[in-house]
């Protein structure tokens, strides 16, 4: 391998990106029948529509909700009583974590009652979001600079798709479909170092915050966008992958999973990483004064 792979210039582009949003929304469960939450540390559930506290809930132990009738009903121990909303919210208490799915989440839980079955959002920070997305995406014993390469590549992907899903209510699932998200419960140490590392580092193309798309392996090949979807993308370009002997797993458009390990295996940077996979692009970071 040599290094004359990235001989073109890594170019990083300070200037602020137009109205980033550092709140993202995503969809835990929608149309369900019932839910199980909870928190590590007591805290409030509170009526979305007046602000007003419908119950306090006690730490670490699990509550049900279920639709009634248009508005919902809480349950501890198979006992229901009626909440007289449709729209509730369950923030993480200071420093703890909120439950759902049996699983930890940080932020709020946004919990709806649509047509009679419950929609649930994990409205939290893009940088909290992102630690629960890299271990979910790749292994977080991997290389640290393909954890890094990831990080910027899942905010550039979730920034560039803000309001995807927003028919939901939310802007992304929490599955592949969008990006897999596995919550507080996923994080590890490394894995929440490349995302604080990289922090709001994305990739741009045109002064725009481009879909870095990446999948397991691409089988030696990644594949032009046309290939994958119909349009060709022009920050995409096909390059062999570097993914060894790891058959071909997801479209192979982007970056290569596999092979952003096995690079940083051989030295490469993050930034290296993702200027061979994506052509064109500059680096940039988004600027926190213009959060909406």
């Amino acid at each position: 391998m040599k290094r004359a792979l990235f001989s073109a210039a890594i170019i990083f582009m300070l200037s602020s990106i137009a109205n980033p949003c550092y709140a993202i929304k995503i969809g835990l469960q929608s149309g369900v029948d019932r839910i199980g939450v909870g928190a590590s540390a007591e805290t409030s559930l509170i009526d979305a529509n007046t602000n007003k506290t419908v119950l306090t809930l006690e730490a670490m132990k699990g509550y049900e909700i279920i639709p009634y009738k248009n508005t919902m009903a809480i349950g501890l121990k198979g006992k229901f009583y009626q909440i007289y909303s449709d729209y509730v919210v369950l923030k993480a208490p200071s420093n703890g974590f909120v439950s759902a799915k049996d699983k930890w989440y940080r932020g709020i839980l946004i919990i709806q009652n649509k047509n009679k079955k419950l929609t649930v959002i994990n409205d939290l920070d893009l940088e909290d979001y992102l630690k629960g997305v890299v271990p979910s995406e790749m292994p977080s014993s991997w290389e640290l600079e393909a954890l890094k390469a990831q990080a910027i590549a899942a905010r550039s992907y979730a920034l560039a798709n803000l309001g995807k899903r927003a028919s939901l209510g939310f802007d992304l699932k929490d599955t592949p479909e969008d990006q897999a998200y596995g919550g507080a419960s996923a994080e590890t140490t490394k894995t929440n170092e490349a995302v604080e590392s990289t922090s709001g580092l994305v990739l741009t193309y045109n002064m725009k915050v481009v879909p870095a798309y990446y999948s397991a392996s691409a089988g030696g090949q990644t594949i032009n966008a046309s290939a994958a979807w119909g349009n060709d993308l022009p920050f995409i370009r096909s390059v062999p992958s570097f993914d060894g002997n790891v058959k071909k797993n997801g479209h192979g458009v982007g970056m290569s999973q596999h092979g952003a390990n096995n690079l940083a295996k051989e030295g490469y940077n993050a930034y290296q990483i993702l200027s061979y996979f994506f052509q064109n692009i500059k680096f940039a970071k988004v600027n926190e004064n213009s959060v909406n």
